[in-house]
């Protein structure tokens, strides 16, 4: 989700599954890396095959995560940022470094790489039209640049869009059309989709009408039927997504691309940082996206047809933008040590329930927070807490969210404790001039966690945390006053 969301074969025996298409209907997943401490990628590419998923969409080219897939069976739609657009759209040798360097090398290596996505919801409005003029050159670019390496048959080229970029005037699906001010570019778009056999990949978010409109009706947003059902001549939805899913199949045909494939890029439901953001609802909405996708019966424009989804997210990612919500950073069916946060029949609600990622090491077991005798009207405390929220996520704090029930001294310790975590526990980083203590009791309380960090395991770990412990240094000499 933006903030404002062929395959490989490596031996001639395989050669006849190279020109087999993405694999239709079915749940994929999204795998995002903004995360102060991610899981390694070897762990990652283990729980996703633990719990069953053959698809998995990424944001970028990251080349030890594409390394290791290698030899996973795992489908994988690679995404390109948008900051790489004007580049690419400018340069045909750009597209074919970036192709060679990200695409045919881990083909070779036995990545089975299906789609690209040439960069992620760069028409949302609130960009200004930034990306109006680069996307579909890009987009041109990559696929003659796949094309010369022999890829084009293999490896189709997509943009993953926001469902921003379809609407209906009436509010009926039917009516469903692009919008008024990208509608030629969009056509354009659309006819290279057709031509190639590439998917529309669109993001849909039913949790984002409900969040940006208080009088958007709760049941309407998931899938057990509605009190205020839309009814668009015969049909009658009960869901939004079945809405949204239908406004995009009722734009492309009525601009002439009822073939064009549908595949829903991101959706899911973020479980804290708002009042709606919950673990109840976000499995209540996910179990019944699986059991709707399993169904097998399509919706009312495409009944019967295999509907193509990716859920938001993998694992929560912690230093994602927090511009449109607190919520952003808790999109995952995972916490971010891989341990799952409510049970999900993965393959309906009678199959198996999520998996928890194998072998993750810790840090250990301690926290740190405020000290017992501390007075919270010391200006230090405030200062300390903003600086700690401002490194670390705090994004658990407020009005109805998982720490909702916090204390004020329960605040001050969580937002202690996770800028402690998030330095790998050094001793410096729980100071606060004094205010603070480490403790091997977990503050934990309710539906509260005070996380433990997971534990260095790489060299690109270690340099990041050169820096977070300078950045702690200097923040203590800070509050003491050296500066």
């Amino acid at each position: 989700m933006v903030v404002a969301g062929g395959n490989g074969c490596v031996a001639v025996l395989v050669l006849v599954l190279c020109m087999a298409r993405w694999s239709a209907g079915g749940m994929g997943v999204n795998w995002g890396t903004q995360l102060s401490h991610p899981l390694p990628a070897s762990t990652v590419v283990r729980l996703l095959k633990d719990n069953g998923f053959d698809r998995v969409k990424l944001f970028d080219a990251e080349d030890g995560i594409l390394g290791a897939l290698k030899g996973s069976g795992i489908q994988v739609m690679v995404g390109i940022p948008n900051d790489m657009l004007s580049d690419l759209a400018g340069s045909t040798k750009a597209a074919e470094r970036w192709v060679a360097a990200n695409v045919s090398k881990h083909i070779n290596d036995g990545v089975d790489i299906r789609l690209v996505a040439v960069g992620n919801e760069p028409f949302l409005q609130t960009f200004n039209g930034t990306y109006l003029n680069t996307t579909f050159p890009a987009m041109q670019n990559v696929q003659a640049a796949l094309m010369a390496a022999g890829l084009g048959g293999q490896v189709k080229v997509t943009v993953a869009l926001n469902a921003d970029v379809y609407q209906s005037a009436s509010g009926k699906p039917s009516d469903g059309d692009f919008r008024a001010d990208i509608h030629g570019l969009m056509l354009n778009i659309v006819q290279f989709l057709a031509s190639s056999g590439a998917p529309f990949v669109a993001n849909v978010y039913p949790f984002i009408s409900l969040y940006a409109d208080p009088n958007f009706p709760l049941d309407y947003a998931f899938f057990q039927g509605s009190t205020s059902p839309v009814v668009d001549g015969g049909v009658t939805y009960q869901n939004t997504f079945d809405a949204n899913h239908d406004t995009l199949v009722a734009a492309l045909r009525r601009n002439g691309f009822p073939n064009v494939t549908v595949v829903v890029g991101e959706v899911g439901w973020p479980t804290d940082g708002d009042a709606n953001a919950n673990p109840d609802y976000a499995r209540r909405f996910n179990q019944g996206l699986i059991d709707h996708v399993a169904s097998g019966k399509g919706t009312p424009l495409a009944p019967g047809a295999p509907i193509d989804a990716y859920l938001f997210s993998l694992v929560d990612e912690d230093r994602k933008s927090i511009q449109p919500g607190n919520f952003e950073r808790h999109w995952g069916i995972f916490f971010y040590d891989g341990k799952p946060k409510y049970q999900l029949g993965l393959r309906g609600s009678g199959g198996g329930m999520l998996v928890p990622a194998r072998g993750v090491e810790y840090l250990q077991r301690r926290w740190c927070v405020l000290k017992p005798g501390a007075d919270l009207a010391d200006q230090k405390v405030g200062d300390s807490v903003s600086y700690a929220c401002g490194s670390a996520d705090c994004t658990s704090l407020g009005y109805k969210t998982s720490c909702g029930g916090l204390d004020a001294k329960g605040n001050v310790s969580y937002a202690f404790n996770s800028y402690y975590q998030t330095e790998d526990q050094d001793d410096r980083a729980c100071d606060f001039r004094g205010l603070a203590t480490t403790t091997t009791v977990d503050p934990s309380s309710g539906t509260c966690r005070f996380i433990v960090g997971i534990a260095p395991t790489s060299t690109g770990t270690a340099t990041r945390n050169v820096g977070a412990r300078t950045a702690a240094v200097l923040f203590a000499l800070l509050l003491a006053g050296v500066f």
